[in-house]
């Protein structure tokens, strides 16, 4: 599906990738994986023609569909499934066309190709997908222009899974979406039908979703088989093999050095001393595998405790306008050891319940109970903007130490993760992980006893992720985390908060648990609570499963019409046939008749086949 040759890429002067080589299988879901900043977006431009190569060659098989997610999210007044709709340009155009064809012969094809390209559940499967990724039956017949910009990127990337192209391009996707969107996107990419190439610093997703990874490391590629824990088991056995055999050679290039020093000058064992002289110089170095130590987190202590409850909520109630409450009936404490995680799909309001934590709603109703001297820090993705983009690390903690002598505040930077070089970059130029760092730094600059952290890891890669666990256990105060990182989650926090339908309550489950429950596993209790539906329910059921078939149903209305046409147009041809003058007036016209007759015939036969595989199809679906 993929080759890369001897490939070389420089992004403003910087050699990125140097005469790498790479096959990727078709077919093969494939995790990329590097440091931030390696060149992996890079490649992604190279591989879709943005970027020429400085050398080598990238070849893709003739009339390949490449499809990645738009840069720019869409923000027009058309509804979201119809957005969706049109990702799959081919049966646009097909549609476009029936509704103008004229001939036959052209109609026929059509609808065999239309056929071919499942374009009768083109809708169904559309509002599947936006459904996955958060999107109800309302919200799909809405504008794009309604939603913000993180719900817009997920209907471009709803729109290029919809379109199903040949080889896809994701990076980094989960950017936009919650816990729930990201159990629905790994179940989705285990079962895509093409090759993917998955840009993702988020471990189980790429133990889950791919089945190889690509490594770009010291500008090379590396294909590996297995899901990201197998490719970091297997890397570190290489890495301790090459170790051994670099150790072993330089012990045997010591033992002939020893020996040409010894006896270089000896006439009995020059000989000798020459032949290993030529040894060494053959002697090709074994290729060393680095691995690039990352910058720990360290986050301060509280320079206070304070005793447990830190918060207590009763029957507490926060929104955004007076009467309109997002959650309400919050009966819940805080103690100063819990690490906490809030599950919950975006909008049912685990940012609010953050920012109720944090002081920056207040409550409308009930009572909350703060601990004397409780210090709460929250780190938010969108407070990156907040930065002052035109000064560096240094400057915005020196405004935090403004009597601190230089040093310290050089020090207390370095904390962050951020050297030297780093502290004196302007913010607009540093990374996203490294803002992120910074601000996470000046979040909890001051000890937080609660730490309040919403989607850390956005821009974090894989090894700065376990820096973050690390530094998130090693914190002796409160943490409230919100994230789609599940490997963080389970590796940080003991008790899961479940906020959805206006209410956040502890969740008895683990995560394993909560996937069955977002995914629509069903569990034994669940299955029998079922077989209890009352007919009314049963009656409900079987409606929504023909709302759900009625593309299905139009499809098969359309089908019944173009037959009817072609019944009619072969009865006229009959009438015609039958007349005898015919013949003797227009011999010519009457062989194009009764060819034509033929071909309808064929084509009323191949609609007569498909009308029955529709009705058969649909017959199935309100059975279920």
């Amino acid at each position: 599906m993929l080759t890369i040759n001897d490939l070389s890429l420089r992004v403003a002067g910087r050699l990125l990738i140097d005469h790498a080589s790479l096959a990727l299988p078709t077919g093969a879901k494939a995790g990329f994986v590097g440091r931030n900043g390696a060149g992996k977006t890079t490649l992604f431009r190279a591989i879709t023609g943005d970027l020429a190569a400085e050398t080598g060659s990238i070849s893709i098989p003739r009339n390949t569909r490449i499809g990645q997610v738009a840069q720019e999210a869409p923000g027009t007044e058309d509804a979201l499934i119809e957005i969706v709709l049109a990702a799959d340009t081919e049966r646009a155009a097909l549609l476009a066309e029936e509704a103008t064809a004229s001939d036959p012969h052209r109609i026929g094809e059509i609808h065999m190709r239309l056929a071919d390209i499942d374009a009768h559940s083109a809708e169904a499967r559309a509002a599947t997908i936006l459904a996955g990724l958060g999107f109800d039956a309302e919200a799909q017949k809405r504008p794009a222009s309604s939603f913000s910009g993180g719900w817009r990127m997920r209907v471009a990337l709803a729109a290029v899974l919809f379109a199903q192209p040949d080889l896809l391009l994701l990076d980094e996707p989960t950017n936009y979406l919650d816990l729930e969107g990201t159990l629905w996107l790994e179940t989705y990419l285990s079962k895509y039908p093409h090759t993917v190439l998955l840009i993702s610093h988020d471990r189980d997703l790429l133990n889950r979703a791919v089945n190889s990874i690509v490594h770009l490391d010291q500008k090379k590629l590396t294909y590996w088989r297995g899901g990201y824990d197998q490719f970091e088991r297997q890397r570190a056995e290489k890495m301790e093999l090459l170790e051994k055999s670099r150790a072993k050679q330089d012990a045997a290039r010591k033992h002939m050095e020893d020996f040409v020093a010894r006896f270089r000058a000896k006439a009995s064992k020059a000989r000798q001393a020459q032949s290993r002289l030529k040894a060494l110089e053959k002697m090709k170095p074994v290729e060393v595998m680095i691995d690039d130590t990352v910058a720990p987190f360290r986050f301060p202590e509280p320079i206070k405790q304070v005793a447990s409850p830190i918060v207590a909520m009763d029957g507490v109630a926060v929104g955004y306008a007076p009467g309109k409450p997002i959650l309400s009936r919050i009966n819940l404490r805080i103690d100063n050891d819990d690490r906490i995680a809030l599950l919950g799909a975006n909008g049912n309001g685990k940012s609010t319940f953050a920012k109720l934590l944090a002081g920056r709603l207040k409550a409308e109703k009930g009572s909350i109970t703060i601990a004397p001297g409780l210090k709460v820090s929250m780190f938010a993705q969108h407070q990156l903007d907040d930065l002052r983009p035109e000064e560096n690390a240094y400057e915005h903690v020196r405004r935090l130490m403004p009597d601190a002598t230089e040093p310290k505040v050089r020090a207390r930077t370095a904390q962050m993760g951020l050297v030297t070089e780093k502290m004196n970059t302007a913010a607009k130029d540093l990374s996203g992980g490294e803002k992120a760092r910074l601000l996470m730094g000046l979040s909890a600059f001051e000890g937080p006893n609660l730490f309040i952290l919403d989607e850390p890891t956005n821009h974090l890669d894989i090894d700065s992720r376990e820096a973050l666990i690390r530094a998130l256990n090693d914190f002796p105060g409160a943490v409230i985390l919100i994230s789609h990182d599940r490997h963080l989650i389970e590796a940080t926090v003991d008790r899961l908060w479940l906020v959805r339908e206006g209410q956040v309550a502890p969740y008895d489950g683990d995560l394993s648990d909560y996937r069955q429950l977002v995914t629509g596993s069903v569990d034994r209790r669940e299955k029998r609570e079922a077989d209890k539906a009352s007919k009314a329910d049963r009656r409900r059921d079987a409606a929504q499963r023909r709302a759900a078939l009625e593309p299905l149903a139009k499809e098969i209305r359309a089908t019944e019409g173009l037959m009817d046409r072609t019944r009619k147009r072969l009865d006229a041809i009959e009438d015609q046939l039958a007349d005898p003058k015919l013949y003797e007036k227009d011999a010519r016209g009457a062989t194009q008749l009764s060819k034509e007759r033929s071909d309808l015939a064929a084509i009323l036969a191949q609609q007569e086949e498909r009308w029955l595989t529709l009705s058969a199809e649909y017959e199935e679906g309100i059975a279920e």
